[in-house]
């Protein structure tokens, strides 16, 4: 901004904020006319004038705004004709990468990722989860062994969405085995292009395969690429969790958007579907989505003080219970036409598209979202202990070695 110091001042009127936005945003258009610039120019362009995420600090593609005032920006420039950064085709990179390497990167590696992560040039993809690690994430076993400057890994993840488009991935692996499982973890950034990362498809119920799983052996990551600590690969990954929850079930969202705008639209459009059973459930179903919209902005008002909390865990949740049940709502509500399924082909799609499918695809894809982003049951254990303060449930291997865990 002109003034440096009206970014850090939280006195400054709202209005002098936008005013000023207004200015850089003027300045951006008429330097790299949309119309007839390139997109990837600028996009660029825009992160080095701070309006790419306006609460990342000065630098790093933002003004150390709070992050309210992005959606402002974001209308200005699509009023103004600018292309976006297809968020939802990097939607990993920046919902989960971004804000960890925010977080825990060095400034070298703010530098050297933040950038082509938001304009897209370089896709990410999140390797955590595994054949036997999945809801107990912490009992990961793919390891990473020490070599100089370098970490030599060999495991194998599973359920990687875009891994087969992507350039980097954020990747918890097990860096000492003689310690509780917990303690023994290292988080890395992993570059998809190592001859040792081998991607294959995993075709799900919808035909599709926007999930994969991924081999990796003898794959070699410099400790540059390391974030955190070694053995603070749990603290890392809990902070991307919470994140990537806030972002599948946080987001900003007008009244009717998602799936209560496509069933509610069936019902207006096809009278004679209706029963007085079905309107019941409908009207039940649009309140609550109502009140997780609500509850959605709380969260993110929250959020522009600082890192998600547990809360975010119950949006997410939400999100999955209210998916499934209006989903399966609209397949009651279609009959006969509810049965059908326009397309079976085996894709592995750039992104998933979901209110603009039909309903059985809808019907089946909203299965996932009870496991994706942390299993409903979970979620449910985070908000009882760390929002209601339950009691926690007996853990009887927290401090044994992950190597003398029965598996």
């Amino acid at each position: 901004m002109s003034n440096p110091e009206l970014v850090r001042d939280d006195l400054v009127p709202d209005e002098l904020v936008r005013d000023d936005l207004r200015s850089r945003l003027k300045a951006l258009l008429a330097a790299t006319d949309p119309a007839t610039t390139d997109r990837l120019d600028f996009l660029q362009a825009r992160f080095d004038a701070g309006l790419a995420w306006v609460h990342f600090p000065p630098g790093l593609g933002g003004l150390g705004l709070p992050r309210a005032f992005q959606s402002y920006v974001d209308q200005l420039l699509e009023t103004g004709g600018a292309p976006d950064n297809d968020p939802r085709r990097i939607g990993i990179g920046l919902g989960m990468a971004a804000p960890t390497i925010l977080a825990f990167g060095t400034d070298e590696q703010k530098q050297r990722f933040l950038k082509p992560l938001w304009t897209g040039e370089e896709v990410w993809c999140q390797l955590f989860s595994e054949p036997g690690a999945g809801s107990d994430l912490a009992a990961v076993s793919t390891r990473a062994v020490r070599d100089g400057d370098s970490w030599v890994v060999n495991g194998q993840k599973v359920w990687t969405s875009s891994a087969h488009l992507a350039r980097f991935a954020i990747l918890l692996v097990r860096t000492d085995p003689n310690v509780s499982k917990h303690a023994g973890l290292s988080y890395f950034i992993c570059d998809m292009a190592d001859p040792g990362v081998d991607v294959r498809p995993l075709r799900q119920l919808t035909g599709e395969a926007e999930f994969n799983e991924v081999f990796l052996t003898d794959v070699r990551i410099p400790d540059s690429y390391r974030l955190g600590e070694e053995g603070e690969g749990w603290k890392v990954a809990t902070a991307t969790l919470m994140n990537e929850r806030v972002a599948i079930g946080g987001a900003d969202a007008a009244r009717e958007d998602g799936m209560i705008g496509v069933v509610a639209k069936t019902w207006r459009n096809r009278p004679e579907l209706r029963t007085a059973e079905l309107h019941d459930r409908l009207m039940t179903l649009w309140v609550e989505a109502e009140v997780a919209r609500l509850t959605g902005q709380r969260l993110r008002q929250k959020l522009a003080l600082g890192q998600p909390g547990p809360e975010g865990s119950a949006m997410k949740l939400t999100f999955a219970r209210l998916a499934q049940q209006l989903s399966g709502l609209e397949v009651e509500l279609l009959g006969e036409d509810g049965l059908r399924y326009s397309d079976w082909t085996m894709v592995r799609p750039d992104i998933v598209e979901f209110t603009g499918r039909d309903a059985g695809y809808r019907y089946l894809r909203a299965k996932g979202n009870s496991i994706e982003g942390g299993t409903s049951e979970i979620l449910r254990n985070i908000i009882a202990e760390r929002v209601l303060r339950l009691p926690a449930e007996p853990r009887t291997d927290k401090d044994i070695a992950w190597k003398d865990l029965p598996r």
